[in-house]
């Protein structure tokens, strides 16, 4: 099931963002970035409609994908 990240609580979406971008591992591009700067990254993919935020009724579980999943 989708779920427009407008209808989730602002400091609740920062929250799931954040252990997303964690939950994802190394960083292997040529220059590191901060946790802030993916966290943004990961933000305007959501705004542009690059990604989604799905929940898994059989996991009970909420995950951020592409949006062409």
């Amino acid at each position: 099931m989708k779920i427009p990240y407008q209808d989730i609580d602002p400091e609740t979406l920062e929250q799931l963002i954040q252990f997303f971008v964690l939950r994802e591992g190394t960083d292997y591009g040529e220059e590191e970035r901060s946790l802030e700067e993916k966290v943004e990254d990961v933000r305007k993919q959501l705004q542009n409609g690059e990604a989604i935020i799905v929940y898994s009724e059989l996991h009970e579980s909420v995950n951020i994908v592409p949006a062409t999943n």
